[in-house]
């Protein structure tokens, strides 16, 4: 007689019951949050008797939500609740509020897609599979891009009291955008902190007519109107009146001009049999020991091109002691401090994104992209180098190179 075997039946997709798993999983975690927010908004948990109750539960409402494993239906539970007056209103959930029909990693997955350049016909196709059309349409797209310009004003309004940047670094990019009825390069100004723990942070993004000093001196005004403090250092290119525009609103900051910008102007200036020796005497004055080393190269580049080449000379006097002002501060730190390398690489990931986007209609659209490029993560700063001696800039600057 045969004995009739049982056959444990073999998953022909387990990537599929994985999901499953997952979708359940992350269906069970939002319902839990839902309960636990009603039972703190009520003063009670389900059935419970307590004087301090402040409302009653009445039903449940399914709801599909859009998660990042495919559509998984919730139970949002409803309740309503009365104040001091006794007067009833209906309970809203923060977890999961009114309307709301996918997760915030999803609408953040949708965001990088976008900023990442992928339109919204070809996003929707992408995605339809995992979150289904009636829930990615064009529409559902611009609610989630309009969340983010408000993200945006809010972000450039803020309260700056709180915050802290040893360091601020300011340059300017060019994006083409539509003025009128012309295609124009409109500069778009850029402020880059560097908090007490070396985390490079976005400060600021503004567009402006123009790059001229008085455009900046507003924007820094700004920021101080908001009560940012002033930093230890401002690190800035060679933008005529820039200094100054900087210094009268944080009196008596300290400066550092780009080492590599005054470079490019020194060459520019020299005649090209010349450019090698330039540059090493240069050298020596931007890759020294220490300061006291610094300023005696400084003066021996002044004495021996004045004679030489008296424009190479003034250009570089021109500067002053704006140029070594990062030998004031830790060592480990001299690299990321003489120069403005830091903010420009971040305009360098800028203009790659936007050099497919032909010109903005709009400077908001434009600055809301910027932005968004770092609040979703498709953009990321690094620390600063030299980090871990930043305590030394914040406590004693001048005594931190010695």
């Amino acid at each position: 007689m045969n004995k009739s075997t049982t056959l444990t039946p073999i998953s022909l997709d387990p990537t599929r019951e994985i999901y499953e798993s997952w979708r359940r999983q992350i269906r069970a975690t939002i319902n839990d949050l839902l309960r636990e927010e009603l039972d703190v908004a009520l003063g009670a948990v389900q059935h419970e008797r307590s004087a301090g109750r402040r409302g009653y539960r009445h039903g449940l409402e399914p709801r599909q939500v859009s998660t990042e494993v495919g559509l998984a239906t919730v139970d949002v539970p409803r309740a309503r609740l009365f104040d001091e007056d006794g007067k009833m209103t209906e309970w809203q959930s923060q977890v999961l509020p009114r309307y709301q029909r996918r997760t915030q990693r999803v609408e953040e997955a949708i965001l990088s897609c976008y900023l990442g350049g992928i339109n919204t016909r070809k996003l929707r196709r992408s995605l339809e599979a995992l979150l289904g059309d009636e829930n990615l349409s064009r529409s559902a797209v611009s609610r989630v891009v309009c969340r983010l310009k408000d993200r945006f004003e809010q972000w450039s309004q803020r309260d700056l009291s709180e915050e802290r940047y040893v360091y601020l670094y300011l340059d300017a990019t060019n994006l083409k955008m539509r003025v009128g009825k012309r295609v124009v390069q409109v500069p778009v100004h850029a402020v880059l902190g560097v908090r007490e723990d070396g985390q490079k942070v976005l400060v600021a993004l503004e567009a402006a007519g123009r790059e001229v000093a008085g455009s900046w001196k507003s924007l820094v005004s700004d920021l101080a109107g908001r009560g940012l403090r002033s930093p230890e250092l401002v690190i800035l290119d060679g933008l005529p009146g820039l200094v100054s525009a900087v210094q009268s609103v944080w009196n008596g900051v300290a400066v550092q001009r780009c080492t590599k910008h005054k470079l490019e102007n020194l060459l520019q200036k020299a005649p090209k049999h010349i450019q090698g020796e330039v540059k090493r005497d240069y050298d020596a004055i931007v890759y020294a020991k220490d300061k006291v080393a610094a300023q005696k190269a400084y003066q021996a580049f002044v004495k021996k091109w004045n004679k030489g080449a008296k424009s190479v000379a003034k250009s570089l006097e021109e500067a002053g002691e704006h140029l070594i002002t990062f030998y004031d501060f830790p060592k480990s730190q001299w690299k990321s401090l003489r120069t403005t390398n830091s903010i420009e690489r971040l305009n360098e990931e800028f203009k790659r994104r936007t050099k497919t986007q032909g010109s903005f209609r709009h400077e908001s659209s434009a600055l809301v992209l910027l932005y968004g490029l770092l609040a979703i993560g498709h953009v990321r700063l690094r620390k600063i180098d030299g980090y871990r001696d930043i305590a030394q800039a914040v406590d004693e600057p001048t005594l931190a190179a010695a």
